[in-house]
């Protein structure tokens, strides 16, 4: 234990002629500047060193008796040098006392306690070849009963050791006493109170028991100790990988994670993007993984570097609107603002649809649509909506008027950048809480799949002039944007099918034949030559969309990139949906059968997954690439399609009324049932709100808009809303619940028990529908 702290609960209470004034104090360790802090640490301290106390403290000694202990009538221990003032005039002390006024100067109080400290570290110091220890005096004793030594040394170390002044009890009490900051508020989780069933007991406050009717105090549990059923602030959660340097408390705050799928990252390094103090970053796990050979890298954001290049976009931007649509407002914008929402776009977004190229993006000579449509993007994450939703109607004007100006427009004569733009206009207008743009998305949803099909002509055109010649790092560049984008528009379409049950628009064999998409280092990758490009290049797995797809239903793991994880498990969902929208499949066996063994594939090739060197800087509870994590929240949201129909719940969010959207989903309660395989999907649920509630709900709410994809919340709604049905049910049926339904219900329960939260007499069911609500109304960058 630390000497101050010692001297700071053992001491009395300072006499009259010591009265406490305090005096700010710079952050030194070696500086005591209040009178009585003075006296206590020289009585405490230095008092069985052998040197002489301080004045005032013997006229408080004069008539005491120094009890008697038994260490000092076993053994007398040798007396030490006067270290306690040697040096110091002691007339100089009650001349400071009484000039002061009580009040110790702070320079004359930080040159005492120096000059103490010094002289005795310098005097103990000499004497330690002089003097043994005493044969009673251990620092360590073998026997448990005398672990800890007497009284007087209560941990038996001997005094001639000095002892760290490290502030553990400060570092505890602020990690395990106070609350977690992330907890949601109890306030905001009050609820009425339903009728408990007479067969079946759900107080939300006890554990739950079937068939008995004990009266509340009963089964209630008693609290549990400070240090348990909390969670640690995160940068206690994810401590380093060498716990053996850590305090017993904190390795027991470490031992009570039981998620070993969210862990964060060791001890910072040259590849910690983030510094440690800021939560779990989304690192590649370099330590597990050996990855490709080369370096591992952070992805270039395009920037504007010079007022040159700021006015070049300009000229451009003028050049390209040519009606003066858009210009005289772009023009308003600064150079430091269009370089802000560069980065918000290339840093935030684009990894979790990486279809541009940031290597070769530049803002400068960029095509003014499709730099526009990155702007509002990025001026979204940056929250400056009203600047997004400029740039986002100047990309469409932008783009209807090359659309429209265009003589005999054709499909495969269009450039690239208009289906790029026209899906981040897509993108934008879908997720900002927008009934009117939901409709336009709908609208040009045909002529974006009619540029994806005519593209993609041109692409096997393109492929087979090569007749298998490998391409130049530019030609790859080029046709690896083409079926990026065209995975993009894929992805997109199954989120809409997903979140307002809209039939896709694209077919999975569309684009069967075309290889999947190569990993992200590749992607990025800034090669010296085409000698070493082709090294590269043949170094990586190719694959078609088609024959990993057939693996999968042949229970085949397959080796591919992040990005084709994604991909694969968009379509696996359109099979489910498929699958569910067909009435002739659905007494269908075997294909469920080979959808479910596609699905299970699916999640076991997450382990031989193409590994990444790309660091990515967002903050997610997930090792390894964004992509990944997302996909994880697709895969949770398909497994419980497969039980669960939600329809009408789907459709009514379409068009963005809360009554309506509020009467679908109570109505849907009847499409929940209890059953063996609809405790499955709730495990799946369950994953779903424990990634929250260990990152913290409220640290999710604030920061998971910035870090976090589109899927997360909206594929989350889905599981959220089945768990809470399926509790509600659980809660008011006549029918008891079994050992199962019980294992699980108390599992739910014991989560946001361990969150902190009050569930005194509030069913369990509405606690999880207000807490999720709670936290996706705290940070918001989509509407």
């Amino acid at each position: 234990m630390p000497a101050t702290a010692t001297a700071t609960a053992a001491a009395p209470t300072p006499s009259p002629q010591s009265p406490k004034k305090a005096v700010p104090t710079p952050d030194k360790k070696s500086t005591f500047v209040r009178r009585d802090l003075l006296l206590r640490h020289d009585r405490t301290v230095h008092a069985k060193d052998g040197g002489v106390p301080l004045v005032s403290e013997v006229k408080r000694r004069t008539n005491a008796k120094a009890p008697t202990t038994k260490a000092t009538t076993t053994k007398a221990t040798p007396p030490k040098p006067n270290v306690g003032v040697d040096g110091v005039d002691t007339a100089t002390l009650e001349q400071i006392e009484a000039s002061s006024d009580g009040m110790v100067d702070l320079e004359t109080a930080a040159m005492l306690m120096t000059d103490l400290q010094h002289k005795a570290t310098a005097q103990m110091a000499s004497q330690e070849d002089h003097h043994h220890l005493d044969d009673h005096a251990m620092p360590y004793s073998p026997e448990h009963t005398n672990m800890f030594g007497d009284a007087s040394n209560p941990f038996g170390i001997s005094n001639t050791v000095p002892l760290p002044q490290m502030p553990w009890d400060t570092y505890m009490s602020n990690s395990v006493n106070k609350p977690k900051a992330s907890s949601v508020a109890s306030s905001s989780l009050s609820g009425s109170q339903d009728t408990q069933l007479s067969q079946l007991s759900f107080d939300s406050t006890s554990t739950l028991h079937p068939h008995q009717n004990q009266h509340p105090q009963q089964q209630q549990q008693p609290p549990p100790p400070p240090h348990q059923h909390q969670l640690a602030p995160m940068m206690e959660r994810f401590p380093s990988n060498n716990n053996d340097t850590l305090a017993p408390a904190l390795q027991n705050l470490n031992g009570n994670n039981h998620m070993p799928s969210i862990s964060g990252p060791a001890t910072p390094n040259g590849l910690s993007p983030f510094p440690f103090m800021t939560g779990p970053v989304s690192p590649v796990d370099y330590r597990r993984s050996p990855g490709p050979s080369q370096p591992i890298s952070t992805p270039k954001i395009p920037q504007l570097q010079s007022e040159d290049d700021f006015h070049a976009m300009q000229e451009n931007m003028r050049t390209y609107d040519k009606e003066g649509a858009t210009y005289p407002s772009f023009q308003a914008h600064t150079h430091a603002e269009i370089n802000a929402f560069l980065e918000g776009y290339f840093k935030l977004f684009h990894h979790h649809l990486p279809f541009l190229h940031p290597e070769s993006f530049n803002p400068r000579d960029a095509s003014p649509p499709l730099l526009c449509a990155v702007l509002s993007i990025g001026a979204l994450y940056t929250f400056q909506s009203d600047k997004a939703f400029g740039f986002h109607v100047g990309s469409k004007i932008l783009t209807n008027m090359f659309l429209s100006e265009t003589e005999e427009f054709s499909s495969r004569k269009c450039p690239l950048w208009p289906m790029q733009s026209t899906l981040l206009n897509m993108v934008f207008a879908s997720w900002s809480g927008d009934a009117k743009g939901l409709e336009w998305t709908c609208s040009i949803k045909s002529l974006v799949s009619n540029m994806v099909a005519g593209n993609r002509y041109e692409l096997n055109l393109r492929t087979e002039a090569r007749e298998r010649r490998p391409p130049s790092h530019a030609e790859w560049i080029e046709d690896e944007g083409c079926r990026r984008t065209y995975y993009a528009v894929y992805i997109f379409f199954g989120m809409l099918t997903l979140t307002y049950n809209h039939t896709p628009a694209i077919s999975f064999n569309e684009f069967d034949s075309l290889e999947l998409p190569a990993s992200e280092s590749l992607w990025h990758l800034e090669v010296p030559d085409e000698e070493a490009w082709r090294e590269h290049l043949a170094a990586s797995p190719s694959i078609t969309v088609r024959e990993a797809y057939d693996n999968l239903y042949q229970g085949e793991m397959v080796r591919y990139s992040a990005f084709a994880t994604r991909l694969m498990i968009n379509a696996l969902f359109l099979e489910v949906w498929y699958q569910k929208r067909n009435f002739g499949a659905l007494q269908d066996v075997v294909t469920e059968y080979k959808l479910r063994l596609a699905m299970d594939t699916w999640e076991k090739s997450l382990d031989i997954c193409e590994p990444e060197t790309i660091v990515v800087q967002l903050s997610a509870p997930h090792k390894g690439h964004p992509l990944i994590f997302n996909a994880m929240a697709v895969y949770r949201n398909t497994r419980a399609r497969f039980e669960v129909d939600l329809k009408s719940v789907q459709e009514a969010l379409r068009y963005h009324d809360s009554y309506e959207v509020a009467g679908a989903m109570s109505n849907a309660r009847d499409k929940v049932k209890r059953s063996q395989e609809m405790i499955k999907v709730i495990e799946e649920c369950f994953s779903c709100i424990e990634i929250v509630a260990l990152q913290g709900m409220k640290w999710v709410g604030r920061t998971c808009a910035t870090n976090w994809s589109i899927e997360h919340p909206l594929c989350g709604f889905d599981l959220m809303l089945i768990l809470s049905l399926w509790l509600y049910r659980l809660e008011h049926d006549e029918e008891p619940a079994t050992e199962e339904e019980l294992a699980m219900y108390n599992k739910i329960r014991n989560l946001f028990d361990d969150e902190g939260m009050d569930v005194h007499g509030t069913k369990l069911s509405s606690i999880v529908a207000k807490a999720w609500g709670s936290m996706l109304n705290e940070v918001v960058v989509w509407g």
